[in-house]
């Protein structure tokens, strides 16, 4: 008797592919993606808050001939969605940035290499046939932050997106806990833990990178993993200010994203360095603890920059839903992080599909219930938005 093919699980939302993920990889990847800093309070509700908005729904309304389809920063998208930076995304997967960079791709949605990414910027661009883009850690080293912006440029990333809520880097106490690094220390836990993921360790063993390829190889004294966590530590750059992200807007030439806003005085600071974009960020709650939620700084950003600039929102999506109360709000486009972290470590390329694929039904879906075909018609009169959403200090 022939043996019966594996069934594989059916995937009807995010959570589905979350699961399957924590199976499938090891634990302090795991632990990275999901968890926040501190008592993770932001991390929490950076998704609980997008619960409390509910949506108006109606009905006998002609649903046909509808449309997800937009633009962010003058760039077409299947979906107002971008693949937000994800660091480490290489060890959630073998060869994971590739993966995800070409299910983003073919699906029609930016993807966005972090710079601590362990594929390099040259990897991705030699597998993929469309531009990307770069995300940027300011670092005290400016040989090689000019550098790194030059290869960015020699891959024909199409917009330069400059991290700003990283000077400092926040305390993560499972990452600590689970001696995070890459590829994984071999002590008596991790061994245990890597011997239940076997076939994460054997697909890794095959993968082109096992380092952080943007680092690796282009800094002087940093030639392997053993060096690389030290240098790391010291480069993130206190020092940085709206001056020195002028310059970096300068030297790179073309379009730039400023992520980790939260404030609508550093939103009109952004528009006056002459931004591109903005996204609506508290770093996924892992930087400070006890910000408020992106969903919930939202409204008051877009009522203080309006139209004058394009503005994203990044952190605690999870679903399609969470995507239509974003761009009803007024956001022009949104990242997901750990939905296509889910999805990748769960299935590899065809799990980010996937993920994608679930976003598009849900927001699809709900977008017609509530009466609307395409972006244009997204307005806040779909949306019931708690008083306490106005984002303003008392």
């Amino acid at each position: 008797m022939s043996k019966k093919a594996p069934v594989m699980p059916v995937i009807t939302c995010i959570d589905d592919l979350k699961r399957l993920y924590q199976r499938r990889v090891p634990r302090m990847f795991y632990d990275y993606a999901e968890s926040g800093s501190w008592t993770e309070q932001t991390f929490r509700e950076n998704t609980s808050d997008f619960d409390r908005i509910r949506l108006r729904q109606r009905v006998a309304v002609d649903m046909s001939g509808r449309s997800t389809a937009g633009r962010m920063i003058g760039q077409d998208v299947a979906l107002p969605v971008a693949l937000a930076p994800v660091g480490l995304t290489g060890m959630q997967c073998a060869d994971g940035e590739i993966k995800a960079a070409r299910a983003a791709e073919a699906f029609g949605v930016p993807f966005t290499l972090s710079t601590m990414s362990i594929n390099s910027i040259e990897d991705v661009a030699e597998a993929t046939t469309k531009p990307f883009w770069f995300q940027l850690y300011t670092m005290k080293d400016q040989d090689y932050l000019r550098r790194l912006i030059e290869r960015a440029k020699a891959a024909q990333c199409s917009a330069l997106v400059i991290t700003l809520d990283l000077q400092i880097l926040g305390q993560r106490h499972k990452d600590l806990k689970n001696g995070l690094s890459a590829p994984p220390k071999l002590t008596p836990a991790t061994v245990a833990n890597l011997m239940t993921k076997w076939r994460w360790g054997i697909e890794m063993l095959g993968a082109k990178r096992r380092n952080f390829g943007n680092i690796v190889g282009h800094v002087e004294g940093v030639s392997d993993t053993a060096n690389l966590g030290a240098w790391t530590a010291e480069q993130f750059d206190p020092t940085l200010d709206w001056g020195k992200i002028a310059a970096i807007k300068d030297m790179w030439g073309g379009p730039v994203i400023l992520k980790g806003i939260l404030d609508a005085e550093d939103a009109k600071m952004a528009l006056q360095v002459g931004a591109d974009a903005i996204v609506v960020s508290n770093h996924g709650g892992r930087q400070l603890d006890g910000a408020i939620s992106s969903i919930r700084a939202l409204p008051s950003i877009l009522d203080a920059v309006g139209d004058q600039i394009e503005v994203h929102l990044d952190s605690g999506i999870r679903s399609g839903q969470d995507i239509l109360k974003a761009v009803a709000m007024g956001a022009k486009g949104t990242y997901i992080g750990r939905a296509f972290i889910y999805g990748l470590g769960a299935m590899g390329q065809a799990g980010v599909t996937r993920a994608l694929e679930v976003l598009h039904k849900e927001f699809d879906t709900s977008m017609a219930l509530c009466g609307r075909r395409n972006l244009g018609e997204l307005d806040r009169s779909i949306l019931m938005i708690p008083q306490d959403f106005e984002g303003r200090w008392q």
